[in-house]
């Protein structure tokens, strides 16, 4: 009877753990959205199909994903925001360019960037996505082949789309300005400096880490790993986090067939920026929605931005080496998210710290009373 209870309360726990996984979310947000995200994708991918660059355009691509973090505050807020995480974006691409030469070197640079991006994420409350991007940034530019005369045109065209997504986004705030649209509050500063430390030193502790195992593993393009880690880590809970774990692995299972199609077609410079365009669309549609169903489409749309202009490899092996990666970052960043909301482990090391340092400042009063009396 007690084995038949337990094997109903188990049965009763994966139901729950399924439907949570298979929720489909209310969006929060509008489907222009989405349109101006992929607008800004599709500009400069288009550009580069036009003028045979399709490298560049892909750079000038990445940058305007800053228009992600588009705030639903006031115009001038919006703006203030956007020009300073364009600005994050062009710094953390540098650093991981300058650092490539090395991949030692390229590993604590990232993990000394992953550290500081995620406190100032944390302190001024940036919204999701939050760090990740910043991450991706330094990631890409760290796994760059290593060529210092080409270091400023990589970041002017990293910069460049930074400028295009801010002039999108004013036009399109202008445009909805006369509109009642109910604005968001400014995100508080969160002034618990500390905490914010600690925990940002755990994030980029295992980025790094993941960094460093992709390298010893000598893996083709080890940026799959720390961004996958990534982008695990960014959950609110353990539970959040064990959920965009199991929505990644199946996600990115079930994409890399739909890539495999996609590798499989004859693609030119026009069907592969369309193919980009209408992709990054229906990930923004998704995401807000069911994040395992967007991953599915998130899958081709960074193989295609990573792999398809410049790699010529079998798509199976391909799709194979690339799901290898992701797994193996999508598991550290489990690790990852277990430490970093384990009940106990920050509260037992915020407490230890926090009473050293009162211990501190006591012996200080008891050395020198007449100063602490002034």
């Amino acid at each position: 009877m007690q084995n038949d209870n337990a094997i109903h309360r188990i049965w009763q726990v994966i139901l729950t753990e399924v439907r949570q996984l298979l929720v489909w979310n209310t969006p929060s947000r509008s489907w222009h959205i989405a349109f101006i995200v992929s607008l800004c994708m599709g500009i400069p991918v288009f550009a580069g199909a036009y003028f045979g660059k399709q490298d560049f355009g892909i750079l000038v691509g990445m940058g305007t994903l800053v228009i992600l973090y588009l705030p639903k505050t006031s115009i001038a807020h919006r703006m203030l925001t956007l020009v300073a995480c364009s600005f994050g974006f062009s710094v953390c691409f540098t650093l991981g360019l300058c650092a490539s030469f090395d991949p030692y070197v390229s590993v604590a640079v990232m993990t000394l960037t992953v550290l500081l991006i995620d406190v100032i994420c944390r302190y001024y409350s940036l919204p999701p996505p939050a760090s990740f991007f910043f991450i991706l940034m330094i990631a890409v530019g760290s796994t760059t082949p290593f060529n210092l005369a080409g270091i400023p045109m990589r970041v002017g065209l990293i910069t460049i789309g930074g400028m295009l997504a801010c002039l999108i986004a004013l036009i399109y705030s202008l445009a909805i300005a006369n509109k009642p649209i109910k604005l968001a509050p400014v995100p508080p500063v969160d002034r618990d400096i500390f905490a914010i430390v600690l925990e940002s030193l755990v994030i980029a502790s295992f980025v790094g880490g993941s960094f460093l195992l992709s390298r010893l593993l000598h893996l083709n393009n080890p940026y799959w790993v720390p961004v996958s880690c990534a982008a695990i880590m960014q959950g609110a809970t353990f539970r959040l986090i064990w959920h965009k774990k199991v929505h990644r692995i199946i996600g990115t299972a079930l994409g890399m067939g739909l890539t495999s199609i996609i590798f499989s077609l004859p693609l030119n410079v026009w069907t592969y920026a369309l193919a980009i365009t209408v992709l990054q669309f229906i990930v923004e549609m998704l995401i807000v929605r069911n994040y395992g169903v967007a991953v599915i489409f998130i899958t081709p749309l960074t193989m295609l931005f990573a792999e398809g202009a410049s790699v010529r490899v079998p798509p199976d092996s391909l799709v194979l080496t690339r799901l290898f990666d992701i797994m193996l970052g999508s598991l550290i960043g489990v690790a990852g998210g277990w430490v970093l909301h384990h009940p106990k482990i920050l509260t037992y090391i915020t407490d230890k710290l926090t009473s050293k340092k009162q211990l501190d400042v006591v012996e200080k009063v008891e050395q020198d009373p007449g100063k602490d009396q002034e």
